[in-house]
């Protein structure tokens, strides 16, 4: 039976059972914590936002296997023309972006009505952009202006045009465009020059923002630093139900659906998701939770590492890291280690484009693992037919 399901679902074993595994495991989570959203915004009707869940689920599903049967090179030409698309994507979202929770980061698409956030579209944009920059440059890449410029102008862009309504995921298309730099073999020089310039615009911007009569999301961003380091102080609300929920798990946890947190902790669904599933779980679904990204992460760089092209290599390590880099975020606010930051659990949250483009990354992952696979088949046949043909020379000899 599984022999024959991983005959359809080529590539990586390990990635497809964990991707499929977080799905359903997503349908579960976000059905015990619609509660809040439901009454809020459609009397009470849970299964409403369920179903709608599950279509987005599905239909992500859908995408990852129909993008894994793609040859992953394919992107490497389109790299440049989605890079061109999300860049006036997020300057509209920028100006004119529809707000929901104080934040201007969603653009609402006219007649159906459905909210994208143009800045899950630009970072996987730009993942592929360097990708393909960093391969196509690996005979002059520790020149600076021949591979090192184009790279960090295509980041500059991204990264200053999402900071202004969503620091946090700025902060983690930096990270994850330093590190597929550096795996590149960009002189390390210039990625700690990048770093400190990044670290100067970003606080003398804030500075600026400060002192303007609306602050923004400046605003948003000092109470959580000032809630978070001022350990004296009173707790918010949200981090002391957090808290509560996560006490309240113990080691096995209450089950799902036994959660009493669920329908006062804001955001339970998407930002605090992962405090209910420890408060369900326990400690024991929460490290359960946490290795499966892990792992999933892990094989995302196994894969790149056998990938025989550096295109190949770059654009699995860059959605691996990046999945992975988003995910530990996201508990590690649920479990109150960093400020409110406002990223989702990748798979596990209620979400639109957040599923969609992490379903479509694995499906690019699992088309380089499927390469792998088919470039190591055809070595094994080889194999096979240089034995036989040894045999029978053996054979004809005797």
């Amino acid at each position: 039976m599984s022999k024959g399901i991983f005959k359809i679902f080529k590539g990586d074993k390990t990635i497809w059972i964990i991707y499929i595994f977080l799905c359903i495991f997503s349908m579960i989570a976000v059905y015990s914590t619609i509660g809040n959203l439901a009454f809020r915004f459609n009397e009470g009707n849970t299964t409403y936002y369920l179903i709608q869940h599950i279509i987005i689920l599905i239909f992500g599903i859908v995408l990852a296997y129909l993008v894994h049967l793609m040859d992953y090179r394919i992107w490497g030409f389109l790299a440049r023309f989605l890079f061109l698309m999300a860049v006036p994507l997020l300057i509209v979202t920028l100006f004119k972006g529809h707000t929901t929770n104080d934040a201007a980061r969603w653009l609402r698409i006219p007649v159906i009505g459905i909210s994208f956030q143009s800045s899950d579209f630009a970072r996987f944009a730009l993942i592929i952009l360097l990708a393909r920059i960093a391969a196509s440059k690996q005979d002059n890449i520790k020149d600076f202006k021949e591979a090192y410029l184009p790279m960090i102008i295509a980041v500059a862009i991204t990264v200053g045009l999402i900071f202004p309504t969503n620091l946090s995921t700025a902060i983690l298309i930096l990270a994850t465009a330093l590190l597929i730099m550096y795996i590149a073999r960009v002189p390390l020089k210039y990625l700690i020059v990048t770093i400190g310039i990044a670290v100067v615009i970003m606080g003398i911007s804030i500075l600026i923002m400060l002192q303007m009569p609306n602050k923004g999301r400046v605003g948003t961003w000092q109470s959580r630093i000032e809630s978070f380091t001022n350990k004296n102080g009173s707790v918010p609300y949200q981090r002391m139900k957090a808290d509560i929920a996560i006490a309240n798990g113990g080691i096995v946890g209450k089950f799902p659906g036994n959660s009493t947190q669920r329908g006062t902790l804001p955001q339970s669904h998407t930002d605090f998701i992962y405090a209910i599933i420890i408060e369900e779980l326990g400690i024991v679904g929460g490290i359960a939770v946490l290795l499966f990204y892990c792992v999933l992460m892990y094989r995302a760089i196994h894969v790149g590492k056998q990938s025989k092209g550096f295109f190949g290599a770059f654009l699995a390590i860059g959605f691996g890291f990046y999945i992975g880099f988003q995910a530990i975020v996201n508990m590690s606010v649920a479990v109150g280690l960093i400020p409110v930051t406002g990223q989702p659990l990748p798979m596990v949250s209620k979400g639109g484009t957040s599923i969609i483009f992490t379903s479509i990354a694995v499906g690019i992952i699992q088309s380089i693992a499927r390469d792998c696979q088919k470039d190591q088949k055809q070595i094994d046949e080889q194999m096979e037919t240089d034995d036989n043909e040894i045999i029978e020379n053996i054979s004809e000899a005797g």
